[in-house]
């Protein structure tokens, strides 16, 4: 058999197979079998399906039929280039074709929410989600992670593995597009069924639920990278920027209120302590819990307009304020009263200002980092994490930011999920650090060529390996050098986590965050 003809029949058994997987997950129903089967017939110009006998086999994704089809596609001009990027695009835009349609997934996610309970409608379109290929699973499982023992407990630490980097021609490519129009952003509604395009991922496979919160319409869906179990985006309807405000609290509350089992929080709403995307209005949530809900509290408060509210200290290197209630009313307005008054809040003393001016303008530097969920007891906890992106000559990137010196293992904004106690690391790390521990373990050209060559590969580490090598030498096991990486690095996000601490875990910085405690009228309760 030719060659041509053989990867035609691979491409067509590839699709039984794939809609063999398909209806097994439950992508369709049986009555679709025959239309999805044509679809795809139709995507790869087959006239008619595979001919021959397919050997029994269960698939739990989706991936080994779609490698196989891919393929096919490229070979046949369906994409461009074999690249990560274009694979990326027909990946989706195949199992787009066998995917229930936005309303179908809608009518069964109430259907079940009514019959069965919200955690079991969320349980059915996480693995709705799984199985389309929406949340590529068998990239997030090339993650690194591990555990941090830290004097705050255990931390989290990931290398993000599952985003998939575009190579030097795809980036040069997107440059010259012109921005975006339509979708706006990549959390915008119109992404359902979008087929992407070089600087835009395809979501033919993205499924959305609809919400109301605080009587506004909104959007739940999941992440496609899950840096944490059932990793999931609460957007708003329409593309409108972050704001925190009450509104922004209540929302918060609310969704707790409809999604029990779920946290949910927000990034805050300025440049350098804010999220990746302040141009559309979201909040992310999930069922994980993360260090900062372990951490203890190491003085509780209580203030007399707020009969029911118990506000705490967190020992977390961040600075961090819980509150507690059963009544998500009166919370709320305790929340309100913190935010207001941090906004307007200063101490000199310790380097935080609420304004500075620009040109005559007054600019703010104080918001928050909310986070909601709910106890064991029913009650709703509220974590308020004090902000400032303050900027300075000695630190001009933040001075409530990572430092420079850590700039090499982590320079991106201390977003929510960061806060939280989970480092999301940048991917370059997997190799840089096995470089690394090579060097302890008797790379000694190596390590010649990170101490002398500005350009080497490893030139952001120079400070650090040259530290390492006077501190631990270079004759390591190589499997010893790799552990003592991860606990250097471990440590290291639990300091970078300080830095952007606004009241510093310290004598003076404890007493300063008592002070503001103080000043928005908490006293110490009487236990």
């Amino acid at each position: 058999m030719k060659a041509e003809d053989k990867n035609r029949q691979d491409a067509q058994a590839a699709i039984e197979r794939l809609l063999h997987y398909a209806l097994e997950q439950g992508l369709f129903d049986w009555w679709d079998l025959e239309y999805s089967r044509n679809r795809l017939l139709e995507l790869f110009s087959f006239d008619e399906p595979y001919a021959g006998e397919l050997a029994e086999e269960t698939l739990t994704s989706p991936e080994q039929p779609l490698e196989v089809l891919i393929d096919y596609g490229f070979a046949i001009g369906l994409i461009p280039e074999n690249t990560v990027t274009y694979r990326d695009l027909l990946d989706a835009r195949i199992m787009g074709l066998i995917m229930p349609r936005p309303s179908e997934t809608i009518s069964a996610f109430r259907k079940t929410e009514q019959s069965q309970g919200i955690q079991a409608a969320t349980d059915q379109f996480y693995k709705l989600s799984v199985a389309s290929n929406y949340i590529r699973m068998d990239r997030v499982a090339q993650n690194i992670y591990w555990d941090q023992p830290t004097e705050y407990g255990s931390m989290e630490i990931t290398i993000n593995l599952s985003k998939p980097e575009k190579n030097p021609k795809e980036i040069a490519m997107a440059k010259l597009l012109p921005p975006p129009v339509y979708p706006k952003c990549q959390l915008c509604r119109e992404n359902v069924g979008y087929a992407g395009r070089i600087n835009h991922p395809a979501r033919q496979n993205l499924r959305v639920i609809p919400l109301e919160l605080n009587g506004e319409p909104w959007l739940f869906q999941y992440s496609p990278y899950v840096y944490y179990n059932e990793h999931c985006i609460v957007f708003h309807h329409d593309h409108v920027p972050m704001k925190l405000t009450k509104d922004t609290f209540k929302r918060l509350l609310a969704f707790t209120a409809q999604f029990p089992h779920y946290f949910i929080g927000s990034n805050a709403d300025l440049p350098i302590v804010g999220g990746s995307i302040l141009t559309h209005d979201h909040f992310q949530g999930g069922r994980h819990t993360f260090p900062l809900e372990k951490s203890p509290i190491a003085a509780r408060f209580h203030h007399s307009s707020y009969p029911g509210v118990t506000a705490g200290i967190v020992q977390w290197p961040m600075t961090v304020l819980r509150l507690n209630s059963q009544d998500p009313d009166i919370l709320l307005e305790a929340a309100d009263d913190i935010y207001e008054q941090w906004k307007e809040y200063s101490d000199p003393t310790v380097d935080v200002f609420a304004y500075s001016t620009d040109a005559g303008e007054k600019v703010p530097h104080n918001t928050v980092t909310p986070i909601v969920r709910r106890g064991a007891d029913g009650s709703f906890e509220m974590d308020i994490v004090l902000r400032n992106n303050r900027t300075s000559e000695q630190h001009p990137e933040g001075i409530f930011h990572p430092h420079r010196e850590m700039h090499h293992i982590k320079k991106e904004n201390i977003g929510l999920i960061e806060v939280m106690g989970l480092a999301i690391l940048p991917g370059r790390l997997k190799e840089e650090l096995a470089d690394i521990a090579g060097i302890l373990s008797g790379d000694t050209t190596l390590y010649d060529d990170v101490t002398s060559n500005p350009d080497s590969k490893l030139a952001v580490h120079a400070a650090w390996v040259k530290q390492l090598v006077a501190d631990y030498g270079q004759a390591m096991v190589k499997e010893d050098a790799e552990a003592l990486l991860r606990d250097e690095v471990g440590r290291k996000f639990a300091e970078i986590l300080g830095h952007a601490g606004v009241f510093k875990v310290t004598d003076e910085g404890r007493e300063a965050f008592r002070r503001f405690v103080t000043s928005v009228g908490y006293g110490a309760l009487q236990v």
